[in-house]
């Protein structure tokens, strides 16, 4: 199948065809959501430093995962929408925020969660738990801004600015922990180094991250077809849809 950009670019057909992938996305996420749970919950071992403790890792690490990916993501549409001028792109970037901060917040707390019998407290100002913190202000602060301004291009202009901006911060929390001496272990896979787990801790954390990332396309496809049905409300397409689910 060949589809280009422009088989997107149409509010009216990614309305339809992310209607059609919406079901799917939510099935796979289901799916490997529950196996990932059983496997890290119920099939892996035991840490041999943290015991059952250390479990947290199989939600916190995906969430941080999205977090960061999630926004770099947001960054790519909003500046696509603002240099082409293409509103699917910008509205696309404005439903990516909502799930991003959600995965920043659940990151920030399953890290205190895990950081408590680790640490001893509930937060540190280490580099890597602030510069997360400072993602979630900047996803609060995308969010309050788009929000803020009626005329959806200027919106889109000025949710685009800063988050081109905010994406400076993604790197600093990736490499955080080997800029700066921080409590925050290091990274437990690598990109040219061996996972520093045992296959059943990898296979549960792997799921799951599948499973976030399913779940983030069928929540962002739902909030891009309202806002789509929001910004087009006056157009034939809107009105004959309406008149189609009246009916």
């Amino acid at each position: 199948m060949n589809l280009r950009w422009s088989t997107f670019a149409a509010p009216s057909r990614f309305y339809a065809l992310a209607g059609r992938f919406i079901p799917w996305f939510w099935g796979v996420a289901l799916v490997l959501g529950i196996a990932g749970l059983v496997v890290g919950f119920a099939i892996a071992p035991a840490d041999f430093q943290q015991g059952d403790a250390y479990r947290i890792i199989f939600i916190h690490v995906p969430a941080a995962w999205m977090s960061m990916l999630i926004y770099l993501v947001l960054a790519f549409w909003a500046a696509w929408g603002w240099m082409l001028n293409a509103r699917l792109a910008s509205m696309y970037a404005r439903a990516l925020a909502p799930t991003g901060a959600m995965f920043t917040f659940v990151a920030l707390w399953t890290g205190s969660l895990w950081g408590k019998p680790t640490w001893g407290t509930w937060w540190v100002w280490d580099a890597r738990l602030t510069s997360e913190f400072i993602l979630l202000l900047l996803y609060l602060g995308y969010i309050a801004l788009t929000e803020a301004i009626d005329d959806s291009r200027r919106s889109a202009h000025a949710g685009a600015l800063l988050a081109l901006v905010g994406a400076v911060n993604v790197p600093v929390i990736y490499f955080s922990v080997v800029w700066w001496n921080t409590l925050h272990q290091g990274a437990t896979i690598g990109m040219g180094s061996a996972p520093k787990m045992v296959a059943t801790m990898l296979t549960s954390m792997l799921l799951l991250t599948f499973s976030f990332w399913a779940y983030s396309f069928a929540v962002v496809f739902t909030r891009t077809r309202a806002i789509v049905l929001e910004e087009e409300a006056d157009t034939e397409w809107v009105r004959a849809l309406a008149a189609g689910t009246e009916g």
